[in-house]
């Protein structure tokens, strides 16, 4: 199967977070081949030091391009921001990550709203994403704020969030209230895990007046110069560990009507 793909991207993160950006990605560039690595070996990411993280991130894409990919899309927004920068130099193919919009989130905002990153600990506790801020907001740093939203990624790796809506719905609104009583001026909530996508409807429930953003879609405008026409194969790969086995995986798609036939394989 792999040897039909036509220059295929790779597109990974240690779990399901990650096909939200492969719909999207195959969505924009339907001739493009994809092959989609489930890392569920090294699930979460979000929850490793960052030299954990490191190490997990160079295994997955140096197993990729044994694979012979094109090109490789980190699904992941803290490995982007925390070690991505330090692994490029050692890859000689594009690699592009997911970041946080700051820059259309304050424009969205207004002059005034104060924008909230939420995403996995390891993202919202760095200090490199202190740095990306400043360097993307300039003298409005000070309207950006940062949560963790572990608890909220985990309704959406388990599939929590399909099985049980009413408990997601409340989790998700306890999450905005606290959110508004700690920034009174809270305007927009950049998604920033690839998971947080997939809670989009509970996330406009808990408060239809903020404004929400998704960093895929500057990854799919970004990926424009790297798409190649293929035949719009999807190959679907994942890992294991005895916390995280295949069935667990295969359970989640189930839940989500998706019929991807993955693979199971080691990096």
């Amino acid at each position: 199967m792999l040897e039909s793909l036509k220059q295929p991207v790779g597109i990974f993160d240690a779990g399901i977070g990650s096909y939200d950006i492969v719909r999207k990605v195959r969505a924009a560039y339907p001739d493009q081949d994809t092959v989609y690595l489930a890392d569920r070996a090294s699930f979460p990411y979000g929850a490793k030091r960052e030299a954990e993280l490191e190490e997990s991130i160079f295994r997955a894409v140096d197993y990729l391009l044994g694979l012979g990919v094109a090109s490789i899309i980190l699904a992941s927004n803290a490995p982007t921001i925390t070690v991505l920068p330090q692994l490029l130099p050692r890859f000689h193919l594009p690699i592009l990550g997911v970041y946080p919009p700051i820059r259309a989130a304050l424009t969205g905002v207004g002059t005034s709203g104060v924008v909230a990153v939420i995403g996995a600990r390891v993202l919202t506790n760095s200090a490199a994403l202190r740095d990306y801020i400043a360097g993307q907001a300039g003298e409005n740093s000070d309207r950006v704020v940062f949560a963790e939203a572990g608890e909220l990624i985990e309704l959406v790796e388990t599939g929590a969030f399909l099985s049980d809506p009413a408990t997601t719905q409340r989790a998700v609104s306890a999450f905005v209230e606290r959110l508004q009583r700690q920034h009174p001026q809270l305007a927009g909530l950049t998604l920033s895990s690839t998971h947080l996508p997939w809670l989009s409807q509970f996330f406009e429930q808990a408060d239809p007046h903020l404004k929400f953003f998704d960093p895929a879609d500057e990854v799919i405008a970004g990926f424009a110069p790297f798409a190649t026409s293929g035949s719009g194969t999807l190959v679907t790969l994942v890992t294991e560990s005895p916390q995280h086995p295949f069935r667990e995986f295969q359970d989640v798609l189930n839940r989500l009507g998706l019929k991807l036939q993955p693979r199971v394989v080691q990096i």
